[in-house]
């Protein structure tokens, strides 16, 4: 399916985003991740893959730590993950992720950017059928067959597993996202994740052009712009 490419692509756009919305969305989601278990980054792995990932992205230890604090504090906000499916123009079709502690808040302006482009939200499974719920990872390195069979070993059978142009990338049930880690990281110790995230890919893509694609674009935007969206899932082909 060519998803190497695709992803190194989309981590690039990431890293371009806004700093303040990145730095938000990394303080929502450590603190959440130090909320569910323990809030010690040597205790807690999903926390810990949180912050090394906050950290590859230079977003400031002081907000890392606050962040933990505020999780180690009685009360706190009540952040919840809500998911939005939409269509958006031609054959283009959303999966917006939202972390909020206000629904009502988030689903007007979501159904807001969606109604300033004349397109709607729809029902839970409308989209995300055509979607599959994975867990990838990008990374450079030669050592495709030693990773291969490790997993393998492992019981661990990968959805997908792509070597190309130096870089090998991983797709695998999210459930083994950690384990997969775990033997990367036994080969290659200095491991550099150019891409890493556990969401939403589209199977089949879908070209725009003209207007649909102007747009598209200016959803994508108006999405992005919202504070509570932390990852925006689409099916268009940006090539």
């Amino acid at each position: 399916m060519g998803r190497a490419y695709e992803v190194r692509k989309a981590s690039i756009q990431k890293t371009g985003a806004a700093k303040a919305k990145l730095y938000s969305n990394f303080a929502k989601e450590i603190y959440l991740a130090a909320k569910k278990g323990v809030p010690e980054i040597d205790s807690n792995i999903d926390l810990k893959r949180m912050v090394d990932k906050a950290k590859k992205l230079q977003v400031p230890s002081d907000i890392i730590n606050r962040a933990i604090d505020k999780a180690k504090g009685a009360g706190g906000e009540d952040y919840q993950t809500v998911v939005y499916e939409g269509f958006g123009p031609g054959a283009s079709t959303l999966i917006i992720k939202t972390l909020t502690d206000n629904v009502n808040r988030t689903v007007s302006y979501v159904r807001e950017a969606f109604n300033k482009v004349h397109k709607s939200l729809g029902v839970t499974n409308s989209v995300s059928y055509n979607y599959d719920y994975l867990a990838v990872m990008s990374f450079e390195s030669n050592k495709e067959e030693e990773i291969f069979e490790a997993l393998l070993n492992e019981g661990i059978e990968p959805v997908e597993f792509e070597s190309e142009d130096g870089y090998i990338t991983i797709s695998v049930n999210p459930t083994d996202h950690n384990k997969v880690k775990d033997v990367v990281e036994k080969i290659i110790s200095d491991v550099d994740y150019e891409f890493d995230e556990v969401g939403m890919f589209a199977r089949d893509k879908v070209t725009l052009t003209g207007e649909d694609l102007e747009l598209f674009n200016r959803l994508y935007a108006l999405l992005e712009d919202i504070d509570d969206v932390t990852d925006i899932y689409h099916n268009v082909n940006l090539d």
